[in-house]
Parts: structure tokens; sequence; C-alpha cells
């Protein structure tokens, strides 16, 4: 979805990071993804906090189901002027709600100047109500992150404690990396009690430092941890050599066309 020729996040870059909401692009591993998303969602809402939801997946995996809302208008649809920026936001009991922005996602490196420019207006029009945005995603496209996944200044991989999360969890911090990501926090979910967490994280960790070599930041367990307080910090600042780290890899990823040099030193 990234176009070498432009940085189509720049717009989304610079809103995120000015946007008073904690900006979070999210990942879930394991079996009942959408339902261990939401739960993740009223946990960091529970800690007082804001949430909304920016709805990236598509299929079974969109969140629209398990919350029982219809698809819904996409984000897309302010450019046609008849839905307004309040009217995409689908009312969710105990959070600020979801914003499908699948079909957005998509058309926004395809948009000329103006019309991505209304988009992120849009996007801060939304941005009032809430404390914490979190993006959620499909792993199947964490190899070809969307503008809005490649802008969010935090990444954040739910990992069930199971045979298949590990995989699925390693799998897409692998291509998190190809794509350029930085530190990526992780929070495990399912475990047994806090020393299979620990284990759990303890043995992703080493298989991604010595196959990947980026950092995790480790922020304990969905049901019994403050994601909120943890999301709050920079991942980088679990490693000192984040800096050294996202550097190299984004080099290399200008060799190989994956990014315009303006979008590596944004």
């Amino acid at each position: 979805m990234i176009d070498s020729s432009e940085d189509q996040a720049a717009g989304l870059r610079r809103l995120f990071r000015r946007a008073p909401p904690t900006v979070v692009a999210m990942y879930v591993t394991g079996h009942s993804r959408a339902g261990v998303a939401v739960q993740t969602a009223y946990r960091i809402a529970g800690q007082s906090e804001r949430v909304l939801l920016l709805d990236e997946a598509a299929g079974d995996s969109a969140l629209s189901r398990i919350l029982d809302l219809p698809d819904g208008p996409d984000l897309l649809g302010v450019l046609g002027g008849q839905v307004r920026a309040v009217d995409l936001i689908q009312t969710v009991p105990g959070l600020i709600g979801r914003v499908p922005i699948r079909a957005a996602a998509l058309a926004l490196p395809l948009l000329d100047e103006e019309r991505r420019a209304h988009l992120v207006n849009t996007l801060r029009s939304l941005y009032r109500y809430a404390a914490f945005v979190l993006i959620h995603a499909s792993g199947d496209t964490a190899d070809d992150p969307s503008p809005f996944i490649f802008a969010a200044p935090r990444r954040l991989v739910i990992a069930q404690a199971s045979r298949s999360g590990a995989t699925d969890a390693y799998q897409i911090i692998k291509r998190l990396a190809a794509a350029g990501a930085g530190s990526i926090h992780v929070a495990i979910s399912r475990a047994r009690n806090r020393e299979d967490a620990a284990a759990f994280f303890a043995s992703l960790d080493k298989l991604v430092q010595r196959h990947v070599g980026i950092p995790l930041a480790w922020l304990g367990e969905v049901e019994r941890d403050d994601l909120a307080r943890g999301l709050g910090c920079e991942a980088a600042q679990s490693s000192p050599r984040e800096s050294e780290a996202a550097f190299l890899r984004r080099l290399s990823a200008l060799g190989r066309g994956a990014f315009s040099p303006r979008a590596a030193g944004a």
C-alpha cells in the first residue's frame, strides 16, 4: 500500500504525533482474534480512558460482527459529502465506538493532496473525543502496512499464549520489521498465570532478537495489567538499540525501494 514515489502517510504521521490521543496500531494473534481485540480495547478503556477503534480489518476479521454492528459507513465516505465525521462513529457501550477505515486505507495512496487532507482533517475532528485510538489491523497485511499503520507512533501485538499465537506473533513482527517498523509493544493474552505469560514473552523475545533483530517492549497481560499506562511510554525506552536498529532497517528498506527517502526521514 505504501507507494515509493510519495509518502502518503506524511500527513497522518504529523497528525498522530501532534494529536492528544495515544495512537496505536494493534494486531492480535491466535484464536478468537476479534474478541481479544475488543477485550483489549475494554481493558484500556477500563483505566478511565476513552477509546476509539479505527477498524481496518475486513470480512471475518472485522470487529463489526463481534460487536453486533452493521458494516457502517467507511471513513472514505466523507469525500462524497454525504457523511459527516460524527456519523462515522458506531457507538459501542463502554468505548467511544468504531469507525471502519478499510476503504480509506486502500484508497489513501491514490488520492490527490486535497482529498488526503480532507481525510486527515476528519480524523482530527474525531480525535477530540478520544484518549486512545486503536487501529485494528489484520496480520495478513503486516508485510504491506497501510498509511495508517505505517504512520502510527506505536505498534502493539497481542500474542495469545498458545502455539498458534506464538507463530502468528513472530510472523507479524517479522513482516512489520521488513516494512520498517521500530520497537513493538507486546502483551500476552490467555496465559494460565503470570509465570507462563513471562516465559512466553521471553521465548518470543529471544526468537525475535535472534532472527529479526528488533526490540520488543513487554506490556504484561491483557487480563491483569494496565495496558494504557504501558502504552503511554515509548517502546524505544525499553532498549537503547532502538534508534540504531530502526535506522539500519529503514536504510535497508530504502535500498529495496520500499518507501521514499522523505518517508524514512519523517
